[in-house]
């Protein structure tokens, strides 16, 4: 009876929170299944439920390739991320490269608006020829979400007996090759943890994805949406329906990985 007691009031303390998270994506149903004067009235539930948003959202936009852009930047970049952050984080805490300050610069580098770099990185990528284009984006979000990931992979190599490493180089692997062989291994739940959230920070972002894509085959998602806002009409229900089946990769990828994102940022490197 005690046990059953205790997960009726877990239940009831969860409930609360559970429901702060569901219920904007379940008013966002809602809403993609109303008129505009519907979501005008106000009211949750539409009064009489239509289902020409959906259709009408990807007829408005191209929206499959929307996602298709958002997906393809968000995950390279984040693979470019990872690819710069591990042996950064891993040269800065073991081989003590830089000493304190690297690491505090490099995390105090993300505390900055975005807006302060988007200027020089516009003249940057127009004067490469990388303006407008996936690589251009891709590129962008690899750099700007190292500091990010730096600070999310240095408690996993903190964990992680040095002793490890010593033996590695007892039997003659260097740096690079310990990193690779050894390291990464171990903290690989903390690597993936890492590579999710860095995923979906690409994936949301707007500021950069507005600024530096110009027409449809490079647009990502969010600049996508923007488009259903015009000049003096917005057109709710298909912006709502547009966001749902935006949303959907990332879900997907969320609940099919979270069990490396859950024991990745609990857990550690090392059980």
């Amino acid at each position: 009876m005690r046990l059953g007691a205790r997960h009726v009031w877990l239940a009831l303390a969860t409930a609360p929170i559970i429901g702060l998270f569901a219920l904007p994506i379940l008013y966002l149903v809602t809403v993609s299944f109303k008129t505009r004067d519907d979501v005008l009235s106000g009211h949750f539930w539409p009064t009489v439920p239509i289902l020409a948003n959906w259709p009408g959202a990807f007829e408005a936009a191209d929206i499959a390739r929307f996602i298709l852009n958002s997906v393809t930047v968000s995950v390279l970049a984040a693979l470019l991320t990872i690819a710069l952050a591990l042996p950064s984080s891993y040269a800065v805490l073991r081989l003590k490269i830089g000493g304190k300050w690297l690491a505090d610069v490099t995390l105090s580098s993300y505390m900055a608006p975005p807006i302060v770099a988007l200027i020089p990185l516009f003249l940057l990528l127009k004067a490469t020829g990388l303006l407008n284009t996936r690589a251009g984006l891709i590129l962008v979000y690899g750099f700007a979400n190292v500091p990010v990931a730096f600070w999310l992979l240095t408690p996993f190599l903190r964990r992680m007996p040095i002793e490890i490493e010593q033996a590695a180089a007892m039997d003659g692997a260097g740096p690079f090759r310990t990193l690779l062989q050894i390291v990464a291994p171990i903290i690989a739940p903390g690597i993936v943890a890492t590579l999710l959230i860095v995923t979906v920070l690409s994936y949301n972002e707007f500021l950069f994805a507005s600024a530096f894509t110009f027409s449809d085959a490079t647009r990502t998602l969010p600049v996508g949406i923007s488009l259903f806002q015009g000049d003096r009409l917005v057109n709710f229900g298909q912006m709502a329906a547009a966001s749902l089946a935006g949303i959907a990769p990332v879900y997907l990828i969320a609940l099919f990985l979270q069990r490396y994102l859950v024991s990745g940022l609990a857990h550690g490197g090392v059980k």
